[in-house]
């Protein structure tokens, strides 16, 4: 068993070795080297990509923002840091550290000024993606700088480096930092940078280690003591960078967790012919459920509460908030199958009572659209309005008594946090941001 196994590591170890794919090792270090500098048309690669990258998040395009990530030089300065500390290169590591800097500021700046002239002053979903990281940006920066590592050091690169610029995606953050910048909120710009500086570490360690796995020859020997002392600060500016990103993502599961539970419960204790469920939030310990159509009884809300436990919700309270529409579709289909045999008179009940199901199917169709819809924007709504912890929206008619007139809105109703209150600017704000985004003609807030 023993010959078996050393047998099958000698094998292994021959389809996994690097050395024999590895390029002169001189010319790799000359040509990161090179890459690091940040001079002359380097530097207006740079701010070109940082403008297309901008455009690309403005617009909302995601093909404008890869061919931004595809033409940025910044991944130069980030891998000579890693080969730096890897061959115990001092001087390659300042110029490395000092070009990363000013690419990073220039990067920053030139976001902030293109997002305070350009009208288009809305987060749209591919910015907002870059505003909260976790653990998973780790493992791509990881991943990615590990691949573009063993690219830049072996022969046949293919079209690897063009893979790694699009997969751990440096330019998009920065450009989301200047964004937070521009209009002025703090947690875009500490969300991105984050982002960014967790895609530096990661591509760095990857390149450090890919550096000690192939070899490099180090240029000045240290003793254990400040070899100890550099690894443990390596360590350490690894794990501190890991912690948030691993709490956001522990954060992330739990909420994904949470609303399986409730869709779950919904489904199995809530649900019955005639009644669509619009939505269900939680409101503090408080789980809101809002249904129209045929009521759901009191005994079965005392039931369905009695069984949260069994859905991980025994810490909420259930509160069903009942729709006005009492006919239901099951009486309709019902008065329909026992007029179906009578005279011609009944007959056009028949096609009446039809044309009513229809009606009601339409009216349920617009009612779950707003739910979806608010399911949709509520990630938005949590990244722009953090003071916002709920939101429902419905149609309303409203009758005027004076005129007899009726007219439609779509009814945004928002709850906020005991702590916090919408201001007259925030909820001017939030209102043409939800019609924009319900595409609504007429949208009234009402806040709870």
């Amino acid at each position: 068993m023993r010959l078996d196994l050393k047998y099958l590591a000698n094998h292994a170890s021959e389809y996994f070795n690097l050395q024999p794919d590895k390029d002169d090792e001189q010319a790799i270090i000359e040509q990161i080297s090179q890459s690091v500098s940040f001079r002359g048309a380097n530097l207006w690669v740079l701010i070109f990509a940082i403008f297309i990258a901008s455009l690309g998040l403005n617009v909302n395009s995601t093909a404008v923002i890869i061919g931004a990530m595809l033409i940025s030089p910044l991944m130069g300065p980030i891998i000579g840091m890693g080969l730096a500390v890897g061959i115990n290169d001092l001087e390659l590591l300042k110029r490395s550290a000092k070009n990363y800097g000013v690419a990073s500021l220039i990067s920053v700046l030139t976001a902030t000024i293109y997002f305070l002239l350009t009208p288009l002053d809305e987060a749209q979903s591919e910015l907002l993606a870059r505003t909260s990281p976790t653990i998973y940006d780790v493992l791509i920066a990881f991943c990615g700088g590990s691949a573009g590592i063993i690219a830049l050091c072996t022969r046949g690169k293919g079209n690897v480096i063009p893979g790694v610029a699009i997969a751990t995606a440096l330019m998009p953050p920065l450009c989301t930092a200047g964004f937070g910048l521009a209009t002025g909120h703090p947690l875009y710009f500490l969300g991105a940078f984050y982002l960014f500086f967790i895609n530096t570490v990661f591509i760095a360690l990857a390149t450090y280690l890919g550096v000690r796995m192939l070899h490099f020859k180090r240029y000045d020997a240290m003793d254990s003591d400040t070899t100890l002392k550099s690894n443990r600060i390596v360590t350490g500016i690894v794990v501190l960078t890991m912690i948030p990103a691993l709490v956001m993502t522990v954060g992330i599961v739990r909420q994904s967790f949470f609303e399986n539970d409730v869709r779950k419960f919904v489904k199995n204790e809530l649900q019955q012919s005639g009644t669509q469920i619009l939505s269900a939030d939680a409101d503090g310990n408080v789980l809101n459920v809002v249904a129209v159509g045929r009521e759901i009884g009191a005994d079965m809300q005392a039931e369905a509460q009695r069984r949260m436990a069994q859905y991980g919700l025994e810490d909420y309270e259930l509160n069903v908030i009942q729709g006005v529409q009492t006919d239901s579709l099951l009486q309709l289909n019902t008065q329909v199958a026992q007029l179906s045999t009578t005279r011609e008179a009944d007959r056009q009940r028949l096609v009446e009572l039809s044309a009513e199901a229809a009606q009601l199917n339409q009216q349920l169709a617009v009612y779950a659209r707003y739910d979806d819809l608010a399911a949709e924007i509520r990630p938005e709504l949590a990244a722009l309005f953090p003071q916002v912890t709920a939101i429902g929206l419905t149609p309303l008619v409203e009758a005027r008594v004076d005129t007899m007139l009726q007219q439609r809105y779509v009814a945004a109703i928002v709850s906020t946090a005991k702590s916090a209150t919408l201001t007259l600017a925030d909820r001017n704000r939030l209102h043409d941001w939800l019609q924009a985004r319900v595409q609504a003609d007429s949208l009234v807030v009402i806040s709870r």
